[in-house]
């Protein structure tokens, strides 16, 4: 998406750090979150066909409860070690346009005009950023599809992982 620079103000000043006093501690900045998507519904998506089957049960659950719903994308990251029963504790990250595809698509969708939506992207562990985007927004609920496949037998499930550290309701959709 394209952004705008706003010229300053005439009258107002720039605030100019203090060469005298010591930097603070650096803090990663996180967007305040619309206050209309207070106690919405988090949905994970990818695109994948269980995204899409837990996206669509997420629509329907905003509607119903006249609530927002807050789609994340959460970038892919790589595992750079296996170990066996454990997550790995290191990874890559790896490019990630998919998040503007999706986007796109999901705007033209016509299945979403029925409630206010909005899509996050992050990067990181999925289970971590879709609870980490809940606690955001003090979600009612978390919704994500079940995981099939050889990745999710051998690191784990995210519906599994979720649903057992998360403080909120999980709703894992097959």
């Amino acid at each position: 998406m394209a952004g705008h620079e706003l010229p300053e103000p005439e009258g107002r000043k720039r605030q100019v750090a203090d060469p005298t006093t010591t930097p603070r501690a650096a803090e990663e900045p996180r967007h305040a979150c619309d206050p209309a998507f207070k106690h919405g519904v988090v949905v994970g998506f990818d695109g994948s066909t269980s995204s899409e089957r837990a996206l669509a049960y997420a629509i329907g659950m905003a509607h119903r409860s006249g609530s927002g719903l807050i789609i994340v994308h959460v970038a892919n990251r790589l595992p750079t070690t296996v170990w066996a029963g454990c997550e790995p504790p290191v990874f890559v990250d790896v490019p990630d346009h998919r998040t503007e595809v999706l986007g796109l698509e999901l705007a033209c969708a016509d299945y979403l005009s029925e409630v206010p939506w909005i899509l996050v992207e992050r990067g990181g562990d999925i289970c971590h950023e879709l609870e980490e985007v809940g606690r955001e927004y003090s979600a009612d609920a978390i919704v994500v599809g079940s995981t099939h496949g050889l990745v999710g037998r051998i690191f784990g499930s995210v519906a599994g992982r979720l649903a057992r550290r998360a403080q909120r309701p999980v709703v894992v959709i097959p």
